[in-house]
């Protein structure tokens, strides 16, 4: 199958640039990157249905979204293979890396086998699992690292629930490194964090909420990083979203470790203050920070420091979201919000749409080893064509996810998913 693409400003992550120009594509890879005007393109043997004439809009990578659950097996209800798929589709996202935070965990190589049967089955984007990386995420013995990856696992981590024994996890990790294995680490302090639901601060006490101090964080990252340089195995930090904890990630990726990190949406565009009326569905872990914390790691992103930016998409039903600020579930949706909200960033001068995609697309499929993430010739055709500038007012009834705990519900964005493409099909067309 051939397709073409024309009028495009598309947006290279890889070579920082935006220009103007259209994307030939055939049998699922980009066959070829013009730049406009290109007498070269010739659509002779181009049937009319597989022309698009982008109109001047946006061209970029498919999202590569890390640390998506998807509540396949154990909680059907939340979230499935197939809805998670159309969320993502809609959403520009052409590859979900999903958690191993499900029930049960996912940790022996027949569950994994379930899901990701599941996901070929249903899902019309790419799927690609993490595993535990304990059994039962318990953090009391290791799961088979070896037999997970032949399975199909990308990636090994226990997700929220921190492994508190350090001997285990500098085991574990030894093992990974032997077997070059990626951790995703979530970088928090356990007994500090445990029961928190707000940054602690004047607001938190004001409010009457538990609270973690964001010492947490640097602290949980400090014993990670200790242990990636006594065992050289290959780290990311799912999600930096303070100060405090933005030295040590510098100092780790200047003495080499082979270290990266990321950063959750919601912690780019909000802040603590958002809470101010006990609003669960802006509850999320970690909590909300300050204002200067947003700040930081949104620099933190512009300068590279900050590798990835995902959704972490966290479904929860409206009994779990539907109780006092201290007891309701943890979590957002994001798969579908995730373009238009990150939008903000690159209306308000902060980040430009590289940088945005580089952080997107680019780097989560380098650190996955992935071929896509890329508008080069040879690279998959995994596309999103957007308008950056369509205004809509988000309507949480009308996502495509079975749940609907969004903290944008309501919000006036500025940008719009047109059509997404997963190796050169078109999945999702808006109408």
């Amino acid at each position: 199958m051939t397709l073409l693409i024309t009028n495009a400003r598309l947006i290279d992550p890889d070579a920082a640039t935006v220009r103007t120009g259209a994307v030939l594509i055939r049998n699922g890879v980009i066959a070829e990157v013009f730049d406009t005007p290109a007498p070269e393109i010739s659509t002779d043997n181009i049937p009319s249905e597989n022309r698009r004439d982008a109109r001047g809009k946006c061209l970029a990578p498919g999202i590569v979204d890390i640390g998506v659950k998807i509540c396949e097996p154990g909680e059907r209800h939340k979230e499935s293979y197939g809805s998670a798929g159309l969320a993502a589709a809609a959403g520009g996202v052409t590859t979900i890396v999903t958690r191993p935070d499900t029930n049960p965990a996912i940790d022996t190589p027949e569950t994994l086998e379930f899901v990701r049967r599941r996901a070929n089955e249903a899902a019309p984007v790419h799927v690609l699992p993490m595993a535990a990386l304990t059994k039962g995420r318990d953090g009391r013995e290791m799961t088979e690292i070896g037999f997970l990856m032949d399975a199909g696992a990308v990636a090994f981590t226990d997700c929220d629930r921190v492994v508190r024994d350090t001997k285990v996890l500098s085991r574990a990790m030894t093992y990974a490194r032997a077997l070059g294995a990626l951790i995703v680490g979530h970088p928090q302090e356990p007994n500090l964090s445990a029961g928190a639901a707000t940054t602690s601060g004047k607001f938190a006490s004001l409010r009457g909420l538990p609270s973690v101090t964001p010492m947490a964080e640097r602290m949980g990252l400090d014993r990670d990083i200790a242990l990636v340089e006594m065992t050289g195995v290959r780290y990311h930090a799912d999600q930096i979203t303070t100060t405090r904890a933005l030295p040590a990630l510098e100092r780790a990726k200047r003495n080499g470790f082979d270290v990266t990190a990321g950063v959750s949406m919601h912690h780019l565009t909000l802040n603590e203050y958002d809470v101010a009326d006990y609003r669960t569905f802006f509850k999320v872990k970690p909590p909300l920070r300050s204002e200067d914390d947003r700040q930081a790691v949104v620099e933190a992103v512009k300068s590279g420091l900050i590798d990835v930016i995902g959704s972490f998409h966290t479904p929860q039903d409206e009994e779990s979201k539907r109780l006092p600020f201290e007891e309701a579930a943890s979590g957002a949706v994001g798969l579908e919000t995730m373009l238009p909200v990150l939008m903000r960033l690159y209306h308000s001068g902060d980040l430009d749409l590289p940088t945005l995609f580089r952080a997107l697309s680019l780097n989560p499929a380098k650190r996955l080893g992935l071929d896509c993430g890329r508008l080069t010739k040879g690279a998959p055709a995994d596309l999103v064509l957007f308008d950056p500038d369509k205004p809509i007012v988000l309507d949480r009834f009308e996502l495509k996810s079975k749940s609907k705990n969004t903290p944008f519900d309501g919000a006036r964005l500025q940008g719009k998913v047109l059509e997404t493409f997963v190796s050169g099909t078109s999945v999702y067309r808006s109408t």
